[in-house]
């Protein structure tokens, strides 16, 4: 920006004092008011040396195994069939992880094995003969393993899960049989104790996929790896919000929209927004008590987040082209909403774990035919590659951000690899992962030219915030 503009136009500060309109971008952005249109702003906006936008054109890997854009960086720090601390094999089929804040500056992975029947790896397991389960990895400050251990076993299919406010995790199984189809609690401190090979009953026996809690609330939502799937809410007895509290039992309901009589969410278009009602539900007769109730039938639900008071969940093979769908929940105003739809295969495909970033993407690992990606999507509805398996035949598994930020964790599911992946990422960046929350749905975002954006850039401002100002006759350049 010259001098000259310099004058005329107003930065983001100055606006905000002289006009006292510091939400106006806020309530804009999620009524849709704004410009509408096309992705003119994100093709034109993909800066390298940012997050916001990309990092740029992944780097083919020497090593043939993890593209990623210049400048990052991998370490695999853990492989199927290598040796743990007591010595034992590391179980295969790595899938869903979270990482917490360990001592001395060292973060603790748990990570779950999709296994089925079979002898169990672990030496208190729920079941001596499911194979699946739960390992931790104690990680320290240099992304080296300081301690690889069993923390539950005897579980099947231990696909995704979520991780607690409280820093436990909570691990799903893939399953529904007699005996499993159940959420076990892990605490990453008390490795196999009761807890761990304990279902919580209450929360319902079905395909789990995914969870994720409402920390305000304490409200567990559950995702359903089936066909249909429906979306449950677990409404906890303790809402004391600590190991354990889960067990003591609770009411299970699944989402449904009387307004409709069709429950498919086939018919959703992106930018809708329902409101949803809740149908308590028999947990051991979960799936024929939601269809019997008309709930809501998606095609088949994956991963699961909470950030900023809204749950993120994704359906893998949803849409007119059966690429994949990104929803949004807000609990205090009780609405779902379509955010994002797959229409080219060259930006989703098959969506699965999913997390938030730091700084407020959502990101998405894939599990569709050929190469499968890890990407993101920003508020303003542009979607980034960050990491290619060049291991075609294996998918993406389990993202997640150390505490401090600085490394991502992922997994590739068989042969199972751990990778801690480091370089230059974005600082975390709570105004921007709170704007992810409102923002308006990808096909509704505003559009503003190159200069704009540019400008909205070097003053710290985000899309949404320059688009309105525009519209209401502010120039920024």
């Amino acid at each position: 920006m010259n001098n000259e503009t310099s004058k005329n136009a107003l930065n983001r500060r100055d606006f905000l004092k002289a006009g006292g309109m510091g939400t106006l971008a806020l309530t804009l952005g999620s009524t849709g008011v704004l410009a509408l249109g096309s992705k003119a702003f994100a093709d034109s906006t993909n800066n390298p040396t940012s997050g916001f936008g990309g990092y740029g054109p992944l780097v083919p890997d020497p090593n043939g195994i993890l593209d990623l854009p210049q400048g990052f960086h991998y370490k695999i720090i853990s492989k199927e069939g290598e040796l743990m601390s007591n010595g034992a094999k590391i179980p295969g089929a790595f899938d869903g992880m979270a990482a917490f804040e360990g001592p001395n500056n060292t973060t603790i992975l748990v990570r779950n094995h999709e296994l089925g029947a079979g002898a169990a790896f672990g030496s208190n397991p729920y079941d001596a003969a499911a194979r699946g389960g739960t390992t931790g990895l104690v990680v320290g400050p240099n992304r080296e393993v300081i301690k690889e251990y069993v923390t539950s076993s005897g579980t099947i299919r231990n696909c995704a899960g979520g991780a607690t406010p409280w820093g436990t995790w909570l691990t799903c199984e893939e399953t529904r049989t007699a005996t499993h189809g159940y959420v076990f609690e892990v605490d990453p401190g008390q490795p196999e104790n009761e807890m761990s090979r304990t279902p919580i009953k209450e929360m319902g026996r079905f395909s789990h996929e995914a969870c994720a809690i409402d920390p305000a609330t304490g409200y567990v939502y559950l995702t359903e790896d089936a066909s249909p799937s429906y979306l449950y809410r677990f409404v906890p007895n303790d809402l004391s919000q600590k190991p354990g509290a889960l067990q003591k039992g609770g009411k299970l309901y699944a989402a449904a929209i009387e307004a409709v009589s069709d429950p498919s969410a086939s018919t959703f278009k992106t930018g809708q927004t329902f409101k949803i009602v809740w149908k308590e539900l028999d947990p051991h007769l979960c799936r024929e008590d939601a269809k019997a109730q008309n709930c809501i039938e998606f095609s088949r639900l994956e991963g699961a987040f909470f950030q900023e008071g809204v749950f993120w969940f994704d359906d893998t093979s949803a849409g007119d082209k059966k690429l994949g769908r990104v929803y949004r929940y807000i609990p205090h105003t009780n609405t779902l909403e379509l955010f994002y739809e797959g229409n080219d295969a060259r930006e989703m495909e098959y969506p699965d774990n999913i997390c938030m970033t730091p700084w407020g993407d959502l990101w998405y690992a894939e599990d569709g035919s050929g190469q499968d990606r890890l990407l993101g999507i920003t508020p303003e509805g542009k979607v980034y590659p960050f990491a290619a398996n060049r291991l075609s035949d294996s998918e993406l598994a389990g993202p997640t951000f150390s505490p401090d930020g600085n490394t991502l964790f992922v997994n590739i599911q068989s042969p199972g690899k751990t990778f801690a992946i480091w370089g230059p990422f974005q600082r975390r960046n709570a105004a921007r992962a709170r704007e992810m929350s409102y923002a308006a749905p990808a096909n509704l975002e505003p559009i503003v030219s190159e200069k704009v954006a540019k400008a909205a850039e070097e003053q710290g401002m985000s899309i949404l915030e320059a688009a309105a100002f525009e519209r209401h006759g502010v120039k920024l350049i």
